[in-house]
């Protein structure tokens, strides 16, 4: 039996940094859970849309501290929050506290790098020139962004070993390369976080010109029981747009968390917890 779900719209990975896009001025654009204080001082979190300034202050990990937020806005954008013009972050990542080396047999030293933020559309793609055809080559809005929607099945083989993971998304940025990646209960444990993986590999699909596509992985037993030696289940699922439209195989990005991998798609909270899967 197949159990649905709904994606939700999103910019934003971890809490921080608190999105993984930012606009010209170099502010985040978040889409997704704000942390705000409480007139009795303490910090809460809700979902909600916002600019936050990059500089907002970063508590150690696994805590969370007030975001700076410069604006909030609604379903409906404003055309001066609707036309933003989307950016990469620049490197080393802004206002972090993920400790987190996303491919460390691929680019042991991703993190000692230092690049400026670009607009989605200018990127530089490695080995790339003009008469390669690039297909993005216009500016991507915020407006653009927040047309995205998709749709998830999740079911568990007869066997009980493994999981189907099946989606269906249109309205995402068109002709584009995306990569989906598992969340795991532990990737964010702030006493021994485990590195995020692909959903399947290759992780990949690309939209055609409307921003369509589907997409299927099967993964062995991605659902332990709670409690048995070395689990670890998976309990959400991200949609990442790829700025440098390139994949990494056993790997989720080069950089992470806004350098190189948009999420743009994802359940709000932890979920799955009626599946259950064995070796």
């Amino acid at each position: 039996m197949q159990t649905t779900y709904d994606l939700s719209l999103t910019t934003q990975g971890p809490l921080y940094p608190p999105s993984e896009v930012m606009d010209d001025d170099g502010n985040f654009i978040v889409i997704g859970a704000l942390n705000r204080l409480e007139t009795d001082g303490t910090v809460v979190t809700r979902w909600g849309r916002a600019i936050v300034q990059s500089d907002s202050p970063v508590p150690p990990f696994g805590d969370r501290a007030p975001y700076i937020i410069i604006e909030e806005f609604g379903d409906d954008l404003p055309p001066h929050v609707g036309n933003k013009v989307l950016h990469t972050l620049p490197l080393p990542l802004p206002c972090t506290n993920y400790p987190m080396l996303f491919a460390p047999a691929q680019y042991p030293k991703a993190n000692e790098e230092r690049r400026p933020s670009y607009p989605f559309h200018e990127t530089p793609i490695p080995d790339a020139r003009p008469e390669h055809g690039r297909k993005l080559a216009s500016p991507v809005r915020l407006k653009d962004w927040v047309t995205a929607k998709g749709q998830l099945g999740v079911s568990v083989m007869e066997d009980g070993r493994s999981a189907d993971f099946d989606f269906d998304f249109e309205w995402l940025l068109p002709n584009s390369l995306y990569t989906v990646m598992t969340l795991r209960e532990n990737d964010l444990n702030p006493d021994g976080p485990t590195r995020p993986g692909p959903l399947g590999i290759p992780n990949v699909f690309v939209t055609d010109r409307a921003g369509a596509a589907r997409f299927h992985a099967r993964l062995p037993n991605p659902f332990p029981e709670p409690g048995t030696s070395g689990a670890n289940r998976v309990v959400n699922i991200v949609v990442l747009w790829m700025s440098y439209q390139l994949s990494y195989g056993g790997a989720i990005g080069r950089y992470g968390l806004g350098g190189d991998i948009h999420a743009q798609l994802k359940l709000r909270g932890p979920s799955f917890q009626n599946f259950q899967t064995h070796d």
